[in-house]
């Protein structure tokens, strides 16, 4: 990873505001290169809020969101669409996949969006899923597990090499074993691809995995370690 992505995220001074209610007051955040972090809080406190701000698909009303060197706050249509696709990838609570394809097609699609060769990018998506322990059959994704539906969505969160890595509730509808194991393969990804990786869950046996647990309380972030 080159010194310009050295600090994926550095989050200053955010502030939102909604319905006459200050969500995110003057709220800071870095995330280093190969660190992982994860943020816990109430239902209401601001957790999806901060992860929609981080991605652009919300404006806060003041601050800054710089991923890999740029501010997203500042950027605008294609330029914002085009960055986030090549620095950032998203897990999301239910996979957010096309069921009816098998997991090898759901990872490649990303990478055929942004314009990769075909057969590179069934490479890439075969490799990525052998990693994280996900067979790599024609079975339609509706067919497997939650947890290897969670880690294809992993996988495709990964094809693109993103600088950051977002996870909202990755394991919250999954069982306790499955939640593990999910847990395991995400909380590696830092380590062993350089990239920073954050967070954001209810469960205290999720969070613990991270190099550091941050609570939003009051609109700011405070840190139990």
């Amino acid at each position: 990873m080159s010194d310009a992505f050295a600090l994926p995220l550095e989050v200053r001074e955010l502030g939102y505001e909604v319905g006459g209610r200050r969500l995110l007051d003057g709220l800071e955040l870095a995330v280093c290169a190969g660190e992982s972090v994860a943020v816990m809080g109430p239902s209401g406190s601001g957790k999806s809020t901060l992860l929609s701000i981080l991605l652009g698909l919300v404006r806060p009303d003041s601050g800054s969101v710089m991923v890999a060197g740029r501010d997203v706050v500042a950027l605008r249509g294609r330029h914002l669409a085009e960055h986030r696709r090549k620095r950032l990838g998203m897990v999301f609570q239910f996979g957010e996949l096309l069921p009816e394809l098998s997991p090898v097609e759901n990872v490649a699609l990303a990478a055929l969006l942004d314009g990769v060769e075909r057969d590179h990018a069934y490479d890439e998506s075969r490799k990525l899923l052998d990693e994280l322990g996900v067979p790599v059959t024609e079975t339609a994704t509706s067919e497997l597990s939650g947890g290897e539906r969670q880690r294809v969505a992993v996988a495709r969160a990964l094809i693109g090499n993103p600088v950051l890595l977002l996870a909202d509730e990755p394991t919250g509808a999954l069982d306790e074993s499955s939640r593990d194991h999910v847990a395991e393969t995400l909380f590696a990804v830092p380590g062993a691809r350089g990239c920073g990786l954050l967070v954001v869950t209810h469960d205290p046996a999720v969070a613990n995995r991270a190099d550091r647990v941050m609570h939003l309380e009051q609109g700011a972030l405070a840190g139990a370690r």
